[in-house]
């Protein structure tokens, strides 16, 4: 079986991309189903991942009733960032905004010459890249 990654806005892999994923869960269960699936997105694609999710409730709203999230940014598990591949974090379930300093030519570095080079060691047998321009 062959899979082919489709990178749109790139021409060439010195670009990274970053993960920005708003969300919307009911209860701490299905908010962590999220977090886990973000942090592995930031270790193997070796990319910024930030999370945003809604907190509160709409009493008037059909399924919104009650919300749960806590908003975060992660970043790959490697030297040059933060030691939990937790660059910010939020009180659970509150509404505040999370700040942190992202450094481009960090991830660049991991990409280059990181502890582990996840793009280094794809399986091009299995795997290919195209990277086609935006328009």
């Amino acid at each position: 079986m062959r899979y082919n990654i489709n990178i749109i806005g790139g021409s060439h892999p010195t670009r990274m991309p970053n993960v920005f994923v708003p969300f919307c869960t009911d209860e701490r269960q299905s908010y962590l189903r999220v977090r886990y699936c973000c942090q592995a997105r930031a270790v193997e694609n070796q990319c910024y991942v930030v999370m945003s999710g809604n907190v509160g409730n709409l009493p008037n709203v059909h399924n919104m009733d009650i919300q749960y999230a806590q908003r975060c940014i992660l970043t790959p598990c490697d030297f040059p960032f933060a030691r939990d591949g937790v660059a910010a974090d939020t009180t659970p379930n509150v509404e505040t905004v999370a700040f942190a300093d992202l450094r481009l030519e960090a991830l660049r570095a991991a990409h280059n010459g990181g502890t582990v080079q996840n793009l280094k060691d794809r399986r091009h047998d299995l795997y290919t890249t195209v990277w086609r321009e935006k328009g």
